[in-house]
């Protein structure tokens, strides 16, 4: 295994704010749309200090795949928690465009994997409001537009 230099002390030149903003982002875990994802949900959404989820499949780690894995069982408690403890009101859940998660490991054809985001944003938005019927929740998909990334808005809707 490579040797990494231990880093001097790094102090952050952000100021801690102690306010929180009672909103959650779940998305994918894909190093390559963290920046995308946190320009948007700062600029787009003007959520600048957003509890962060981020996992393999984001909101697709939510949507029934992994029952006998209980991953989403150990997911669903971290969720209750953050939900409680910080006083959560709004979730945004996004998927995006080639994600491993799907292809790889739920073996999702790359033709099926748009329409089965998109059902899996639904799924996950029913996941959470089973947690708190009040929560808002919004859906999007990231898609790539050349080297720039978009993101367009799934409707969602309370469907249980």
């Amino acid at each position: 295994m490579p040797e990494h230099p231990t880093p001097p002390v790094f102090e952050a030149s952000e100021r801690f704010d102690p306010a929180r903003i009672h909103a959650a982002a779940i998305y994918c875990s894909d190093g390559r749309y963290g920046e995308q994802f946190d320009d948007f949900l700062h600029t787009a959404l003007q959520l600048p200090r957003y509890d962060r989820v981020a996992v393999p499949g984001g909101p697709g780690c939510l949507a029934g795949h992994f029952v006998a894995w209980r991953d989403e069982d150990v997911l669903v408690a971290q969720l209750d928690f953050l939900i409680r403890a910080h006083d959560l009101g709004r979730v945004v859940l996004i998927a995006h465009e080639g994600c491993v998660f799907y292809l790889d490991r739920l073996s999702v054809p790359p033709a099926e994997l748009a329409a089965r985001q998109r059902a899996d944003l639904g799924k996950a938005a029913e996941r959470l409001w089973r947690i708190k019927p009040s929560l808002a929740v919004e859906a999007y998909t990231a898609w790539k537009r050349s080297d720039l990334v978009q993101f367009e808005p799934v409707p969602i809707e309370a469907g249980f």
